[in-house]
């Protein structure tokens, strides 16, 4: 007899959060702030933090935090959003996902100690997190906050050992706004007095908000310019420097120049913190080893790539605004030898157009899909918007009827990406089994 598959009960009590509240973001510390004195303050006894914002990169460098720490043999906690497939993926103690029968165990605690007092689904489940954490030893917490930075529910630890911001863009712009300045300064709200308060390189106007909201609390900010900390590409991978020395390093496990620069604000926050000793056998061995689903995951070997021409290739990635189509393209014009088709899903608040610009001139075609169960564009939204930036586009069912049609269509090898959402690309995930 197969034993029960409790994510499906700790699903039921997600759902039931949500309905206590189901606005699903209102920036706000009050309800976090109660919750956690009724669960006796785990907040306060957590391991040293490492406190991640930003727009683009957060999952990345978070990662490449992960893969150092752990090759210099520490335990490291983590917590990440969204999840892709199932809820634990958010939360990994001392290495390992979290259970689902202690995942379970928690949600029922943390729901009877709420009761029906309104709170939302991000501040419960991130609650409930921070109990983990506090109760199961490591040695470090990774912290990714999940929108914005100054009102988000993770904002309350009141001396982290590092906070990190890495690049800001405009996302969210429906509760954080479209002026850059102010989502900087909002992202800057992580920042605590005598704090390192590493910073990717940004924007002027970006780093000018963010150094104005460092020195009105004191933090010690760490910038990518002049002698604090620098990276450059060379032929074999990238060059490092700080005041400590020089690093010469290969290009990191994870796919494209953007994760050089994912790489080196992992690198400069961990040089700059005094509690850990970071070695560069460590440094190298994470890059080596770190991983990351939904950025530019390479699922050529997958079943869903069964029905591509032989010498075919499958990518996902969940990358959702101007940004991240950016990023996405500049690696995509290394790579001219396979025809582009995109299979595009994205949630309606997203601005479709601006992510799909600068993939307009590398794409042979475009497939426009629905996210199943989601708020998304319409697959023939997606398809339009596709046509206005230039780009051959069709509305499909779905990504495998998509994939079905490419494979019937195209006698020769393509490079197909799945893009658009990171819901999207949970749905793929889910379909693999990766």
């Amino acid at each position: 007899m197969n034993p029960p598959d409790n994510s499906r009960f700790s699903d039921q009590i997600l759902d039931r959060i949500y309905r206590l509240h189901p606005k699903k973001i209102d920036l706000s510390l009050d309800r976090m702030e109660r919750i956690l004195a009724a669960l006796d303050h785990p907040e306060k006894k957590l391991p040293p933090v490492i406190h991640v914002a930003g727009t683009n990169g957060k999952g990345s460098t978070t990662a490449f935090l992960r893969a150092i720490l752990e090759a210099a043999g520490l335990r490291v906690h983590v917590y990440t959003s969204p999840h892709l497939v199932k809820f634990a993926e958010r939360i990994r103690l001392a290495g390992k996902l979290i259970s689902e029968d202690y995942l379970l165990e928690l949600l029922d605690h943390c729901e009877k100690v709420n009761g029906d007092r309104p709170i939302t689904y991000f501040e419960m489940t991130t609650a409930l997190a921070f109990k983990a954490f506090a109760d199961v030893p490591a040695d470090v917490l990774l912290l990714e906050v999940g929108l914005g930075g100054r009102f988000d529910a993770t904002n309350v630890i009141d001396q982290p050992l590092s906070t990190v911001i890495t690049p800001v863009s405009l996302d969210h712009e429906q509760f954080l706004g479209s002026d850059l300045a102010g989502i900087a300064r909002e992202k800057a709200g992580i920042a605590k007095k005598d704090t390192p308060l590493v910073v990717a390189p940004q924007p002027t106007e970006v780093l000018e908000a963010i150094l104005e909201v460092a020195e009105k609390v004191d933090a010690n900010p760490v910038v990518s310019s002049g002698r604090a900390w620098k990276y450059h590409a060379t032929d074999s991978g990238f060059h490092y420097e700080d005041l400590q020395g020089v690093l010469d390093l290969p290009q990191p496990a994870l796919p494209g120049l953007h994760q050089q620069e994912n790489a080196a604000l992992a690198i400069a926050c961990l040089r700059h913190q005094k509690r850990f000793e970071i070695t560069e056998e460590h440094i190298r061995t994470g890059l080596a080893t770190a991983e990351w689903a939904a950025r530019m995951q390479n699922l050529s070997k997958t079943s869903l790539a069964g029905t591509l021409p032989a010498g075919s290739e499958l990518w996902l990635d969940g990358g959702h605004n101007p940004a991240a189509g950016e990023i996405i393209a500049n690696l995509l014009r290394e790579r001219k030898d396979l025809p582009l088709y995109l299979i595009c899903g994205m949630m309606a608040n997203k601005d479709t157009r601006g992510f799909l610009a600068p993939l307009a001139p590398l794409t042979s075609k475009l497939y426009g899909v629905h996210v199943p169960g989601e708020d998304s564009h319409s697959a023939e939204d997606i398809a339009d918007m596709a046509r206005e930036t230039g780009v051959n586009a069709v509305a499909m069912p779905g990504f495998e009827e998509s994939l079905d049609l490419i494979g019937r269509e195209q006698e020769g090898p393509v490079r197909v990406l799945i893009c658009g959402s990171l819901y999207l690309a949970g749905k793929v995930l889910a379909l693999t089994q990766e």
